[in-house]
């Protein structure tokens, strides 16, 4: 079995290898995007909006800016903002793989209202953390893309799981 999967192991290498060279989305490229993002972490899940930015700094390495407003849920709001550097590897015509690493911030503010502790007021926190995860792209048109992901953010007060779908459009 051990052997099997050891071979199996060499193929998909070579083949991503070799696809590898064949990128669909060259050095240059740039694209512009949407999503809605679910998060949840520290026993507290919330869904947000985002928007993001992509450009190609080589065929297979893409950098992406983007930015995420969580919908206010039990007196918090949130915010994330995070830039991701992505390994593309085209898996088919029209669909690319690629795991994910960056750097983020994440906001979040409470608001007490007048009948909240020491009789209202608000508390806020930003604090700076890590992003791993993956995605995957599937090319609907030559400039329209959609996406999902999975993003895993590491902070020193929190971590914190973000599954997201969007669509960008490539220009």
């Amino acid at each position: 079995m051990k052997k099997i999967l050891k071979k199996a192991a060499i193929v998909v290498i070579a083949m991503v290898t070799m696809n590898v060279a064949a990128q669909a989305q060259e050095k240059g490229d740039m694209a512009v995007g949407a999503n809605v993002v679910f998060g949840s972490g520290d026993n507290f899940s919330n869904y947000g909006i985002g928007a993001k930015f992509q450009y190609n700094v080589l065929d297979p390495l893409r950098l992406e800016a983007n930015f995420t407003y969580f919908l206010e849920k039990d007196l918090i709001s949130m915010w994330d903002f995070s830039v991701n550097a992505h390994w593309l590897f085209p898996v088919a015509d029209k669909l690319t793989v690629y795991p994910l690493a960056g750097l983020g911030m994440l906001g979040t503010s409470v608001d007490l209202g007048e009948f909240g502790e020491y009789f209202g007021g608000s508390a806020s926190d930003t604090e700076f953390g890590f992003n791993l995860g993956g995605g995957i792209d599937f090319k609907l048109t030559d400039k329209l893309i959609l996406n999902a992901e999975v993003k895993y953010k590491l902070g020193s007060d929190w971590n914190r799981l973000l599954l997201s779908a969007g669509i960008a459009y490539r220009f």
